[in-house]
C-alpha cells in the first residue's frame, strides 16, 4: 500500500479545492489519509460513495476511543455523551421544531434583524466587512430568537461558541463547551419553571425527555447552527460576487434566489482542514475494492463529492440557474441534517435584501486577498471586505 497522504492538504485559494485534495479525486474514491493529531483514516472523495456512506448503517457517527477523530469532533461527542449517538430519537425529538409552520413563525423576525443590520451597513463607508457587519450578528439573532435565549446573553454565547469550535486550542475548546453547557442547564431550569413560545420550552414539554437531554439538545443545535450559518453567509456572497455575472442576474431576477442558495451550499467554501465527516466502520467492507476493517476510520467529504465532475458538470463554477438538488452540504437520508430549513431561511432572506438595497454590491479586494480560518472546526472566511 501507498504511504498515506498527509492532511491537511495546502490551500491555495479560498474558492478552490486544495490542488492536493482533487489530485487525489482524479485518482480514484477513496485514499489512506495520515491525520493531523496522528493516526490514519480513509478519506472517500467521490460523490457516489459519499452519498451512498452518509446513509450506510455499516458506519457511525461516534467513536470517542478511536485516536484518530478529529479533535473538535471528538470533544463534542464526549461533552454530549451518549445522547448524540442515539441517532433516531434525537431526530424524532427535533423535527417538529424544524416544521415549516416554525420556520414561517420565525421569518418575520429574520427579515426584521436583517434588515436592521443592512440599516447600519448602508450608512457606513465603504469597504465594509460584511462578515463583521451581519453574517457574525444574524445567525446569533436568530439562535436565540429561536431557542429562547434572553439577547442580552447573546454576545457570551457567541464568544462561548467560537471558542468551542476551535481546532487549534483544545484548552479553550473545553472552556467554551464548559460555558455553553453551564448556561445551558441553567437556561433548561428556567424554561421548566418559566415556559415560552420558543425551542427549548417546547422540547422541554416533550414527553419523558430528561433535563441532561434538552441541555444536549440545546447546546447541539448553538454549536451547529451558529458556526455554520456564519460561514454559509460569507460564503455565498462571496461565491456570487466572485463569479462573473451572477449577482447581476440575481439582481434582475430574484426568483432564483432559493437556486442560488442550493447553488453556493453545493460549492461551498473549501475547509482548510482537508477533512470530512467522521465515521467509524461497524463491519468489514469493500469501497470501490478498498478494504475497510471494523474500527476503520472514515472521512466523507461532502466538499470534494460537491466538486466532482460526474455529479455536477463544471462543478468549479457557480450557476444560479443549475439544478443542485444532489447537493450533500446538509447530508444525506437519515443524517439529513434537520437544521437545514432554518439555514436556507437565513440565507434566502440575507440573498433576498442584500440584492434589492445593494444591486451594485463588489468585492473590495482580490479573491486572492481572502483567508480562510483555520482555528475553527468550521472553516469560513477571514473576513470579506465589500463596496457598493
Amino acid at each position: 500500500m501507498s504511504t498515506p497522504v498527509q492532511l491537511p492538504l495546502e490551500q491555495e485559494n479560498v474558492l478552490e479545492l486544495a490542488p492536493g485534495l482533487r489530485a487525489l479525486q482524479s485518482g480514484g474514491p477513496v485514499h489512506r489519509v495520515r491525520m493531523p493529531q496522528g493516526g490514519e483514516a480513509w478519506l472517500v472523495t467521490d460523490h457516489a460513495h459519499v452519498r451512498n456512506l452518509l446513509d450506510d448503517s455499516r458506519l457511525s457517527r461516534n467513536n470517542p476511543g478511536s485516536a484518530a477523530a478529529d479533535g473538535g469532533a471528538a470533544l463534542l461527542a464526549s461533552l454530549l455523551g451518549g445522547f448524540a449517538t442515539d441517532h433516531a430519537r434525537l431526530r424524532e425529538l427535533l423535527e417538529p421544531h424544524f416544521a415549516p409552520e416554525r420556520i414561517a413563525e420565525l421569518r418575520p423576525y429574520v427579515e426584521k434583524q436583517t434588515g436592521q443590520l443592512l440599516d447600519s451597513l448602508a450608512v457606513q463607508e465603504p469597504p465594509v466587512d460584511l462578515r463583521e457587519a451581519l453574517a457574525l450578528r444574524l445567525p446569533l439573532q436568530v439562535m436565540c430568537e429561536w431557542l429562547g435565549v434572553p439577547q442580552e446573553d447573546k454576545d457570551r454565547f457567541g464568544v462561548w461558541t467560537q471558542d468551542a469550535a476551535n481546532v487549534s486550542n483544545p484548552v479553550w475548546s473545553k472552556q467554551g463547551f464548559d460555558g455553553l453547557s453551564g448556561y445551558c442547564r441553567q437556561l433548561v431550569a428556567e424554561k421548566r419553571r418559566n415556559p415560552g413560545n420558543d425551542a427549548i420550552s417546547r422540547i422541554c414539554a416533550t414527553d419523558g425527555i430528561t433535563d441532561d437531554e434538552v441541555l444536549g439538545l440545546t447546546v447541539l443545535l448553538l454549536f451547529g447552527g451558529y458556526e455554520t450559518t456564519v460561514a454559509r453567509i460569507g460564503t455565498c456572497v462571496l461565491l456570487l460576487l466572485a463569479e462573473p455575472g451572477q449577482w447581476a442576474a440575481l439582481a434582475d431576477d430574484l426568483d432564483l434566489i432559493p437556486n442560488a442558495v442550493e447553488e453556493t451550499l453545493r460549492r461551498s467554501m473549501p475547509n482548510p482542514h482537508n477533512g470530512g465527516m467522521p465515521r467509524w466502520a461497524l463491519a468489514d467492507f469493500e469501497i470501490d475494492g478498498v478494504q475497510i476493517r471494523a474500527g476503520d476510520f472514515i472521512l466523507l467529504n461532502v466538499i470534494a463529492a460537491n466538486h466532482d465532475e460526474k455529479a455536477f458538470a463544471e462543478a468549479g463554477r457557480i450557476d444560479i440557474t443549475r439544478d443542485a438538488a444532489g447537493s450533500l452540504t446538509f447530508g444525506y437520508g437519515a443524517h439529513y441534517c434537520v437544521g437545514a430549513p432554518l439555514a436556507r431561511m437565513q440565507l434566502q432572506t440575507v440573498l433576498t435584501q442584500l440584492v434589492k438595497r445593494f444591486p451594485d454590491l463588489h468585492l473590495a479586494v482580490g479573491v486572492d486577498q481572502l483567508g480562510l480560518r483555520h482555528e475553527t472546526l468550521i472553516g469560513g472566511l477571514v473576513d470579506l471586505p465589500v463596496a457598493w
